[in-house]
């Protein structure tokens, strides 16, 4: 039966906004200066007549979600923003009326119908890829999603049992999913507290050393200035995955550097993460990697937390890349290849033994995957699309709502802190660290749990 909740769309308007870098960022072998952000505003109403709008802002992401030696990276973020306004006008014309896991599902078929349109409006050598397609429509969805929360003055992280939902689980995932709903792999009240994970970029300096220029700009930027600043516990190191001398340096460099730093401060424990957006040729490269790390830095290899997606994103092509030896060693998970429940199950196949959801892929896309992995026992964590200011809070609500995530990963703060003006004067506990921690107790508001704060410029 309709639901007095179900809701529709009534407007949608949109926006671009542009920052620097303060900082160069290196991953997937290209380097980027700067960040697009996309911004979203849905107005709906409730079949009982309550009105609200809700927000969605994300990073376009394009050397990331669109990887190609035939499209360069700003015809491909044209593309991508081509795309989300497209996406725009859709949902100004979908008469629908539901909840946002449906909405967005139903919408989500026109996300390959619109992005050949767009590679045939600009000419294009190659279609765009899904994952492209999931992070410029995501503003939608968060947008739709917050939208629906504030037009029932709750939280939309408690607005997904079956008092509100038309659908359960089993109709978007597998009928093993029959009769849950998404309540039962999310909390009710956000996590209080929670560490954030840091970067260390390939190209960033970790000691004084390594400095080649000194920015003013009242940040740090070596490594030790950082764990200070921060208070750190929690490091992501980018590797190249070509490079099997180089990467095995870099981790050791990273813990005989970071180990005096935390020493000052009296810290014991700290973890890392290894990231090799996926150009690690092979399963051997890693597997000798490991081997290496542990030989000449034991305490390194025991503060790895998880690897991140060490091989190609494209899993059906590469099926000889199977993680089941590395999995017995330490967690691994997928990164870019996980664009669907398809994808998911797949990976579980090849050896992955964990997904990393990303607010960029979509709001309902992350809520589905979070549950789909927790019922498979996967480890789970949260990342990061240097998201600043509205899109951190969203990654960071749902690395705050879902059970099993440890930590935060965080980087706007360290290449772009100007795209946090205003958003760290209203969400102090998220933009001000000095203990490693975010305050995500403050994450419990209407709709996704905050409001849209202007960038000051």
């Amino acid at each position: 039966m309709p639901k007095p909740t179900d809701i529709r769309l009534l407007d949608v308007a949109t926006r671009t906004e542009k920052f620097a870098y303060r900082a160069p960022i290196k991953f997937g072998g290209r380097v980027v200066t700067d960040v697009t952000l996309f911004h979203m505003t849905v107005t709906v109403e409730t079949r009982d007549g309550r009105r609200a709008t809700g927000y969605g802002s994300m990073p376009v992401g394009a050397v990331w979600a669109w990887p190609s030696q035939r499209v360069s990276a700003a015809d491909a973020e044209i593309a991508m923003i081509a795309h989300s306004e497209r996406m725009a006008q859709v949902a100004r014309k979908y008469a629908g009326v539901g909840h946002p896991l449906e909405i967005t599902h139903e919408l989500s078929h026109d996300y390959a119908p619109q992005a050949a349109e767009v590679i045939k409006a600009l000419g294009l050598a190659e279609p765009m890829p899904k994952l492209a397609q999931m992070v410029s429509a995501s503003p939608l969805e968060s947008a739709i999603h917050d939208a629906y929360g504030r037009a029932l003055g709750m939280n939309s992280y408690n607005v997904l049992s079956a008092e509100f939902v038309n659908r359960d689980l089993g109709s978007y995932l597998t009928p093993e999913f029959a009769g849950e709903y998404l309540d039962r792999y999310t909390l009710r009240e956000p996590k209080a507290r929670m560490p954030l994970y840091h970067l260390v970029g390939a190209l960033d300096p970790l000691t004084a050393g390594d400095v080649t220029e000194r920015l003013t700009d009242g940040y740090p930027q070596t490594l030790p200035e950082w764990i200070a600043y921060n208070g750190l516990t929690h490091l992501k190191i980018k590797l190249n995955g070509d490079d099997l001398a180089w990467d095995v340096e870099r981790v050791v460099r990273v813990e005989s550097t970071a180990a005096p730093a935390q020493a000052a401060r009296g810290c014991q424990a700290w973890h890392y993460s290894l990231d090799f957006n996926e150009k690690c040729a092979n399963v051997q490269y890693l597997l000798d990697f490991i081997a290496r790390v542990k030989e000449r830095s034991p305490q390194a290899f025991e503060r790895v937390q998880y690897i991140e997606q060490p091989t190609h994103r494209d899993l059906k092509s590469h099926p000889e890349n199977k993680m089941h030896a590395v999995a017995k060693i330490k967690p691994v998970v997928i990164d870019e290849s996980l664009v669907d429940f398809e994808s998911l199950l797949l990976c579980r196949e090849q050896g992955y033994s964990g997904v990393a959801l990303k607010a960029c892929k979509g709001q309902t896309e992350a809520l589905l995957m979070g549950a789909a992995a927790q019922k498979y026992g996967m480890f789970l964590c949260v990342q990061d699309l240097s998201c600043p200011g509205w899109s951190f809070l969203h990654s960071a609500s749902i690395s705050a709502r879902l059970p099993t995530i440890a930590a935060i990963e965080g980087n706007s703060r360290q290449y772009c802190p100007s795209a946090n003006d205003g958003w760290r004067e209203r969400y102090p506990t998220m933009f001000k660290v000095t203990d490693g921690m975010l305050g995500t107790a403050a994450l419990n508001g209407v709709g996704l749990g905050f409001d849209w704060v202007e960038t000051k410029r």
